[in-house]
């Protein structure tokens, strides 16, 4: 077994918090198979994730210490799972949400100031990813702030490694889906049709769905859907703000709006990092990874890898997109990507054609994210509407 010590990097470094695109595209370059005590390995070059995302006999999805549906199975588990959650987001559910979609977004919007600056995580990022899974999954208004308080719980326990407090914000989230679990199952054949009802009567196998597996189930949704989809609206909000080329060439239609959000989100990973575990001993790049340990696949570093889309930086949607991993790839590529499009495209258009101009705001500094985030925890923009 090969000597882990010293670590190749500290990902909790002040220098990798203050900066985690820079961070990453320095380890790529100096490290790009780097073990630390906190990540274990890590992958930072796209063919490197590429392979770890499509050889699933050696590297396991199976990372999670609790029961995690079904994004922490393999095959043949995963599957049926998998069947089950696809449903959820065909198209012709996501066209059935889309006006609640719009009005939601029309709202925030309706609610800014006029020609004034702007915190767009606060005033749009958090509330435009909460009111809509909350409206997706049937949930009450009241549960909107809960849940925002909830993310924010859960990532600075992650980043701080505290299992126990992992372990009681986890409970406290369960607590939130089983009152929406007992609320529905009391109010009989009048529970409301929406997609939390519609758990409650699936099988698997020729049985029920269990309340843990619905739950995990949820849980996996929220996480995913609130941390990325606020993350993605304050980096398309603050991309714009700094490219007022390219916002001008949206508002009139030269540039195609689903590819422009998609390279934007490559520049800028809104979604750092997820997990493996080797199933056996195994060589990458020039390291002797064993059996049994944590793979950390860094998107936040792949998607720039400069030996597949040249540099980094640079805005070019219709080169890049066949090799973009947003939504990652193989079979566990993100089933929640139709609704994820959908969000981000009303968002775009809703902030394009109720704002004339975006712009930083003056004497205001953004503050970015800290890992397990991404994007910024404060961005201070200044909005000009009509």
């Amino acid at each position: 077994m090969e000597d882990k010590s010293p670590a190749d990097w500290d990902p909790r470094a002040q220098e990798v918090l203050d900066d985690q695109i820079k961070a990453y595209d320095g380890m790529r370059k100096r490290c790009p198979v780097a073990y630390s005590d906190y990540l274990q390995w890590s992958l930072f070059r796209h063919e490197d994730v590429m392979r770890a995302l499509t050889d699933h006999d050696t590297f396991s999805n199976a990372a999670s210490r609790h029961l995690s549906v079904p994004n922490a199975m393999d095959p043949p588990e995963h599957t049926p799972y998998r069947h089950i959650v696809e449903k959820y987001f065909t198209a012709e559910h996501v066209r059935e949400f889309e006006p609640m979609c719009r009005a939601n977004t029309a709202s925030l919007f309706d609610d800014l100031p006029q020609d004034s600056d702007v915190e767009v995580m606060n005033a749009l990022g958090q509330p435009f990813a909460v009111r809509n899974q909350c409206a997706f999954m049937g949930w009450p208004d009241s549960l909107r702030e809960p849940l925002r308080r909830w993310i924010g719980k859960n990532h600075q326990a992650t980043r701080a490694g505290d299992r126990h407090a992992m372990a009681k914000i986890a409970l406290e989230f369960d607590g939130y889906i089983s009152e929406q679990l007992i609320a529905r199952r009391e109010a009989g054949e009048a529970a409301p049709a929406d997609a939390t009802t519609r758990l409650l009567q699936e099988k698997i196998e020729g049985r029920w769905l269990s309340d843990e597996e619905i739950v995990s189930i949820i849980r996996n949704w929220t996480v995913g859907e609130l941390g990325t989809i606020a993350a993605s609206v304050g980096i398309l909000t603050h991309y714009l703000a700094k490219h007022s080329e390219l916002q001008e060439a949206l508002r009139q239609g030269r540039e195609n709006l689903p590819d422009a959000i998609d390279e934007i989100l490559r520049i800028h990973a809104p979604l750092i990092s997820n997990r493996r575990v080797t199933t056996q001993p195994v060589t990458i790049g020039d390291r002797e990874v064993p059996a049994g340990e944590r793979i950390s696949l860094i998107w936040a570093s792949a998607n720039r890898d400069e030996d597949v889309f040249g540099d980094p930086d640079e805005f070019q949607p219709q080169r890049n997109r066949d090799n973009n991993l947003l939504y990652g790839a193989g079979l566990h590529v993100c089933p929640g990507e139709p609704l994820a499009r959908l969000e981000l495209e009303v968002f775009m258009e809703t902030l394009l054609a109720k704002t004339r101009h975006i712009e930083m705001a003056p004497d205001a500094t953004p503050e970015r994210a800290q890992f397990p985030a991404s994007g910024f925890a404060s961005l201070p923009v200044m909005i000009q509407r009509d």
